[in-house]
């Protein structure tokens, strides 16, 4: 580990500024994927301490339990207990493993812990998503706009070279051709501790970058998502549909709003506009950590960390009951279940001439599915303000990876949010998207009216 990240250090990376233009790797370095490194560009052996095993392949296998097709997936780790739990008493043990943002939660609540597990690299995409990462290697360039020239149906950047082609990875990465969450909670969790349904509803999201069809054509659109609102009653028969070109096209926004009985454009939902499905608790661009533009930071890659993480989370993302999930504080640490993981580091830090609530973010990107897992988003006075983290699962029978479920601390206002969490209903995840056709303006109009 500390030899990678000198070589880091030395290849001048930690310098890299976000939206230079860049080549492609070298056919040379390239060969390292399926070798040293896994075919998406994670570093293939274990740790040192044998704490991070070798990646193998992943997990493509459901367990004994799964039906066919459900959309509830259990647990293929459900009789495993934890190695040992950390919170305030033992933090500083464990600092140089932690989030700042995990340290903080632990000192602002004495009972707030996490359960530690054995690590497994579970992480696996499609055999065509691991070929065109190699192909990508050598052919994608970074574009100065933050386009991904040349860039087809896998990871972009698999050897990245600063902190816009990881974060791009993460805003590219696989989840599926088409992820549906047939009713999806959004949580808030007020400075009482009472527990409010936000948003209800019905989530769809697809990622045409995937989409081989095109031939050698680059990709129009990155991603397309739709929310219809069932619940709470004020936001029944509300809809959203956003769909996210590369580079720096404008997103095109759409909501239907059931007063008024029509679609309009919504330019305004994109950045630090407070996100309506959490009550205003979160932004835009913090659905899935990030989301969205990536022109008001500058983007430094810092490095490579083990750092502890949500990881295999079945039981939080799939539990029955949300009130044995949601706690008056934080999340039942009983349901999440932390791993040690290595990650790619990138800090953000808002532009010069550009505005943005948070004033730096630090994320932190799992190498083995490009998922930011956690952030730290800090205030303009340079306080931590929210850290977050999504809670990672692999669709075994896919396979694809999942990270819908993501939320923030607030630790200055002593709140906290989930948003898009599937509970018992599920994911449905599918190989195959809908038809252009089905993402109009008229589409949307048809799903909203209540």
């Amino acid at each position: 580990m500390t030899r990678l990240i000198a070589a880091l250090i030395g290849a001048g990376v930690l310098a890299s500024q976000a939206g230079a233009a860049h080549a492609a790797v070298p056919a040379e370095e390239a060969r390292k994927l399926g070798t040293t490194l896994t075919m998406v560009g994670a570093e293939k052996a274990g740790n040192k301490d044998g704490t991070i095993p070798e990646y193998t392949g992943g997990l493509t296998t459901p367990p004994a339990g799964y039906v066919k097709g459900s959309p509830v997936r259990p647990d293929p780790f459900a009789s495993e207990k934890p190695m040992f739990s950390i919170d305030a008493k033992n933090a500083e043990k464990y600092a140089d493993k932690l989030t700042e943002g995990t340290r903080a939660l632990m000192k602002a609540y004495a009972d707030y812990r996490i359960d530690v597990y054995k690590t497994h690299r579970t992480a696996a995409v499609p055999k065509f998503v691991q070929e065109n990462s190699v192909k990508n290697a050598t052919r994608a360039k970074l574009g100065d706009d933050y386009s991904m020239q040349g860039a087809r149906a896998g990871v972009p950047f698999p050897i990245p070279k600063n902190g816009t082609e990881v974060m791009l990875n993460h805003i590219t990465r696989y989840q599926g051709m088409q992820v549906v969450a047939p009713k999806f909670s959004a949580y808030n969790v007020d400075a009482s501790g009472k527990v409010v349904l936000s948003s209800q509803g019905k989530w769809t999201a697809e990622l045409p970058f995937y989409d081989q069809s095109n031939g050698e054509a680059d990709p129009t659109n990155i991603t397309r998502a739709r929310g219809n609102y069932t619940g709470p009653a004020r936001r029944a028969g509300e809809a959203i549909q956003t769909t996210e070109p590369p580079g720096m096209t404008p997103r095109r926004t759409y909501q239907y709003l059931p007063g008024q009985r029509r679609v309009r454009l919504a330019p305004d939902l994109a950045y630090d506009t407070p996100n309506s499905s959490t009550s205003g608790m979160s932004t835009y661009d913090d659905v899935n950590l990030f989301s969205g533009k990536l022109d008001r930071f500058d983007w430094k890659l810092v490095g490579k960390k083990e750092i502890y993480v949500p990881y295999n989370a079945y039981r939080f993302v799939y539990a029955d009951k949300p009130e044995d999930v949601f706690g008056p504080k934080f999340i039942n640490p009983d349901y999440v279940r932390w791993e040690l993981h290595r990650v790619w580091v990138v800090e953000a830090t808002v532009k010069e001439g550009k505005r943005h609530i948070y004033a730096k973010r630090t994320y932190y990107v799992d190498e083995d599915s490009w998922a930011a897992l956690a952030v730290d988003q800090y205030d303009a006075r340079g306080q931590l303000w929210r850290p977050g983290f999504s809670y990672f699962t692999e669709v075994y029978d896919a396979p694809a990876i999942n990270t819908l479920a993501v939320g923030h601390y607030d630790l200055i206002g002593g709140t906290y949010y989930i948003n898009l969490w599937p509970g018992k209903s599920g994911m449905i995840v599918s190989d195959t998207m809908a038809p252009d056709s089905a993402w109009g303006p008229d589409a949307l109009t048809g799903a909203g009216v209540r």
